[in-house]
C-alpha cells in the first residue's frame, strides 16, 4: 500500500526594508531540569514531524522552584544554532555564549551550578522574544571559563558556554517566567519595551492584568482558567507571537463558548 505523506512545506516572506535587529538582552534566566514538573509542547502532525518552532503553554515548576537570572555583556554574548547528524535524523545543536563580567566568589560558584547538571535556559532577544536552550528530551552541556585578565589593561569575565541539542533552533517561548523578583509575562515586557500599556480588552473592560482578563473569560464562560489560557497561548503560536491578535481570536472563541454555555443551562 502506498504510503499519503501530506506536506508540511511553508512559504517564507520577507519585506524589502525589513529591519532584522541582532543580539541578546543583558539578562537570561535558568534552572535545573529536575525542577521543571512539566514542560510546554512543541507542535508536531500525526508523523512527528514538527509544525512549529514555538512552545505552546507554560514551564510549571516545582513547589518554591523559580528561574534564576544571569546578567551578562550583550556585545560579548551570542547564541547561534546549526545542524548536526545525518538524513534522516538530522536535529538542531543550539550554542548560547554568555561572558558575565565578574570574576569573584558569586561569579565562580556559577561552575558548581551548571557544571554536570542539566540545565535550561532563556535568552531574550533585542525584539523581545524568549528563545528556549535546553529539551527535554537531550541532556544539555554546560561548561563555565574565567579569565582573570592579563596587566593593567586587560579585562576580567566568566563565560558560561551551552549546547543544546533539539529539533530547531532555540524555540521560542511565549509563556510565563517565574522568578525569584515575580512572574514576567513576555507580552507585558514586550509592551513595556515598546510604551503600550494598552493591556488586554474584554466585554468593553482593559485588564493591565494578564490573569485577570484570562479569569474574566473563564468567569464569562464557565471555561476554567487553566483551559482559557492554553488556548490563548496556542493562539499566540498560530500567530507567530502575535499576542493582540492572538487575543482578538480568544475573545472571538469567548463569545462562541459564552453562546454553548448559555444553551446547554437556558
Amino acid at each position: 500500500m502506498a504510503t499519503n505523506c501530506t506536506s508540511i512545506l511553508k512559504s517564507l516572506a520577507w519585506c524589502q526594508g525589513t529591519p532584522e535587529l541582532p543580539g541578546i538582552k543583558r539578562r537570561i534566566y535558568y534552572i535545573g531540569k529536575d525542577q521543571i514538573v512539566k514542560w510546554p509542547t512543541l507542535s508536531h502532525d500525526n508523523r512527528g514531524r514538527l509544525t512549529a518552532a514555538a512552545y505552546a503553554g507554560n514551564f510549571v515548576l516545582a513547589a518554591d522552584a523559580n528561574w534564576k537570572y544571569i546578567d551578562i555583556l550583550p556585545d560579548k554574548s551570542q547564541l547561534t544554532s546549526e545542524a548536526q547528524g545525518e538524513y534522516p535524523s538530522q536535529t538542531q545543536l543550539n550554542k548560547l555564549t554568555a561572558v558575565h563580567p565578574g570574576v569573584g566568589v558569586e561569579a565562580s560558584a556559577l561552575a558548581a551550578f551548571v557544571n554536570n547538571n542539566d540545565c535550561v535556559f532563556l535568552v531574550e532577544t533585542v525584539r523581545g522574544k524568549y528563545r528556549v536552550v535546553g529539551s527535554e528530551s537531550w541532556q544539555v552541556k554546560s561548561t563555565v571559563a574565567q579569565d582573570l585578565g592579563q596587566g593593567p589593561t586587560g579585562t576580567t569575565s566568566t563565560t558560561l558556554s551551552v549546547e543544546a541539542t533539539d529539533e530547531c533552533p532555540a524555540p521560542f517561548y511565549y509563556g510565563k517566567i517565574e522568578t525569584e523578583d515575580g512572574i514576567i509575562q513576555p507580552e507585558t515586557a514586550s509592551q513595556q519595551n515598546n510604551g503600550d500599556t494598552a493591556g488586554y480588552e474584554y466585554n468593553g473592560t482593559t485588564y493591565d492584568n494578564f490573569s485577570g482578563y484570562i479569569d474574566a473569560i473563564a468567569a464569562d464562560t464557565g471555561k476554567t482558567p487553566a483551559s482559557v489560557e492554553a488556548e490563548f497561548y496556542s493562539l499566540v503560536v498560530e500567530n507567530a507571537g502575535d499576542y493582540s491578535l492572538a487575543a482578538d481570536q480568544l475573545n472571538e472563541s469567548a463569545a462562541i463558548w459564552k453562546a454553548q454555555a448559555s444553551q446547554t443551562n437556558p
